[in-house]
């Protein structure tokens, strides 16, 4: 197994953490067949590079990120935060109050690695450290939804056709306690 150093990200990571963005929206935009996009791309890149700052700015307040090294380079990424604007109107206001997990990267060439897992384990503890009992999750690309119905089981709300014929956007809310892979890598 990969041994990856998990850590807070300090100010020194900012343009790299800003890189590795850009590599892992770029790529799941292409495999999504969404490489046409570049100006949502860059909307995407320029959020995270405004979560991360807002983690910086507030000492993890109000963004709480991780990052997964693997020989000093940044391999995943993983936050919470308050749930974003499309859960909270999807579902009438009931997760507004509820910190969602999100930003859940890992870069190309070490996915299917178990280093998602990794990093999905070390939020769940790390948000039981902090007293949270619940969160929540929301996907609207077809290859991470996949992914977290593997892990989390079938969503509790389903926008279908958000983003066009088809692409439906997907939100789970969960309890820490109900996790089935909390601390199984």
């Amino acid at each position: 197994m990969l041994q990856v150093e998990v850590r807070r990200p300090n100010r020194g990571d900012i343009d790299a953490m800003e890189d590795f963005f850009r590599v892992v929206i770029t790529d799941t935009f292409a495999k999504e067949g969404l490489s046409d996009l570049s100006e949502d791309i860059e909307q995407e890149i320029d959020s995270k590079n405004r979560y991360l700052n807002a983690d910086f700015d507030t000492h993890g307040e109000e963004r709480y990120f991780l990052i997964g090294l693997l020989d000093n380079n940044i391999v995943s990424c993983i936050e919470f935060g308050p749930s974003n604007t499309l859960i909270r109107e999807a579902t009438d206001g009931e997760l507004r109050d509820v910190v969602e997990i999100g930003t859940v990267f890992v870069h190309p060439d070490y996915q299917q690695q178990g280093i998602g897992s990794l990093m999905l384990n070390v939020m769940y503890l790390t948000l039981l450290i902090k007293g949270m009992t619940e969160f929540c999750l929301d996907s609207g690309y077809s290859q991470a939804q996949k992914i977290w119905k593997k892990k989390l089981g079938e969503p509790d709300y389903v926008l279908q056709d958000h983003w066009g014929s088809g692409a439906d956007h997907l939100i789970w809310k969960r309890r820490l306690a109900d996790v089935p892979v909390l601390f199984r890598l």
